[in-house]
């Protein structure tokens, strides 16, 4: 399945949490892209944050957050030169 617009809003959503602390969340404010709206709904429906607005990682959160930044870390590294 390909990377829909909204689940890149997700994603791109979900990289602005910062898993350092646990007490840190985000808050998205009414006048943001409605597009980031919606996907901070989206993810407050599927149970990976605390509220419709952003709030706080659940546990479910916090793991995507993980596989989200290792997933970007890995797309955006630069490859390693081949030896032939």
């Amino acid at each position: 399945m390909p990377f829909t617009a909204d689940l890149v809003a997700e994603l791109n959503t979900l990289i602005h949490f910062d898993l350092d602390s646990t007490q840190q969340g985000i808050k998205i404010h009414s006048t943001a892209d409605p597009a980031i709206i919606a996907a901070t709904r989206r993810l407050h429906a599927k149970g990976l944050v605390t509220q419709v607005d952003g709030g706080y990682l659940t546990s479910l959160g916090r793991d995507a957050v993980e596989h989200v930044q290792a997933a970007l870390t890995i797309l955006t590294s630069l490859p390693s030169p081949t030896t032939g």
